[in-house]
């Protein structure tokens, strides 16, 4: 199914021109709603500390995690106490608002929530009301700033700061909106965020984001660590759910390992035998992936520990944003 949607949205099927209607009644209602809470017709929460949302406008992964924790990270450095609420897509929690913490586990917390807590340990809330979990945040921590992980479409919560984050390499696909194509909302919505980043190749007024490649650690075995060069010219499983795989591929490639392709849904719900092959080969996967594997992984599994890296320019002007 994904790859059908893939070639739907990014290779200009001749399919997608048959869903135009459906498209232009989801903008339209799209466009109906951000109104109402622009005029006041639709209620909107102002929290009592800056908020900063990082979002998207097309549907699946593109980065979005990373900047998180590297937002994270540099806020800290300044002396800020940061929170950070997130729907937790994916989560089978009973009970919301739920907090999220490094021993959580993923199936009731979602992945990325999990591996955001992991990176930061710093107080993390889910819930699919972000407005509700905004407050339960602020209820039980003393956090001067929060961070809403995705929930640009989200108006019911009133932000500081937007960051927008688009996937350098496929763009917004053939440029429709759902379910022709891969837009929540059209590209216009860009010109009213505070930031545009792009994770590989920028373009005028965006922001260029890379993922410097740490180690690959040891999932059953935490204290091994090993470099991707140790695996050249080897043959490995890759194994990756995420939004956009063939980036996490070709990252291995690029080190001169050979692979034996492994291609899930995004925030697919691993179990043992979705990693039982009939070789010993070693696995790698992305640590997104990693954080739902860590209770059955085999001595052979690693993943791959990357840190989201931007311009200086990026984060003196973040900065220059939150002054008072």
């Amino acid at each position: 199914m994904q790859k059908i949607i893939t070639q739907l949205w990014y290779d200009h099927h001749k399919l997608a021109y048959l869903l135009l209607p459906l498209s232009w009644l989801y903008r339209f209602i799209t466009a109906l709603r951000r109104y109402g809470y622009k005029k006041g017709i639709f209620k909107t929460f102002i929290a009592p500390v800056p908020v900063i949302v990082v979002g998207n406008i097309t549907v699946g992964g593109t980065g979005k995690t990373p900047l998180v924790i590297a937002l994270v990270q540099f806020l800290k450095q300044r002396g800020y106490k940061p929170g950070i609420v997130s729907r937790g897509y994916g989560a089978q929690a009973k009970v919301y608002p739920k907090l999220v913490t490094a021993d959580s586990d993923p199936l009731q917390v979602g992945d990325e929530p999990l591996l955001i807590a992991k990176n930061t340990h710093c107080p993390i809330v889910i819930d699919p009301k972000r407005v509700r979990a905004v407050q339960a945040l602020l209820h039980q921590y003393a956090c001067d700033i929060v961070i809403s992980d995705d929930g640009l479409q989200h108006y019911a919560l009133a932000r500081t700061i937007e960051i927008a984050v688009i996937d350098g390499a496929r763009r917004f696909g053939n440029g429709y909106c759902l379910p022709a194509g891969p837009l929540r909302e059209p590209t216009a919505r860009l010109k009213t965020v505070n930031f545009i980043v792009s994770n590989g190749k920028a373009q005028t007024n965006e922001y260029a984001m890379n993922f410097k490649n740490k180690l690959l650690k040891n999932i059953a075995l935490p204290n091994q660590i090993k470099n991707l060069s140790d695996f050249k010219g080897q043959t490995v499983h890759a194994v990756a759910g995420i939004g956009h795989p063939q980036r996490f591929f070709q990252t291995l490639r690029e080190y001169g390992i050979m692979l034996i392709e492994h291609e899930f849904p995004d925030h697919y719900p691993y179990q043992a035998k979705d990693l039982q092959f009939k070789d010993n080969l070693p696995i790698i996967m992305t640590e997104k992936d990693a954080v739902k594997c860590s209770t059955f992984a085999r001595p052979d599994c690693w993943y791959l520990a990357v840190e989201a890296e931007l311009d200086d320019e990026f984060w003196l002007n973040l900065n220059d944003r939150l002054k008072p």
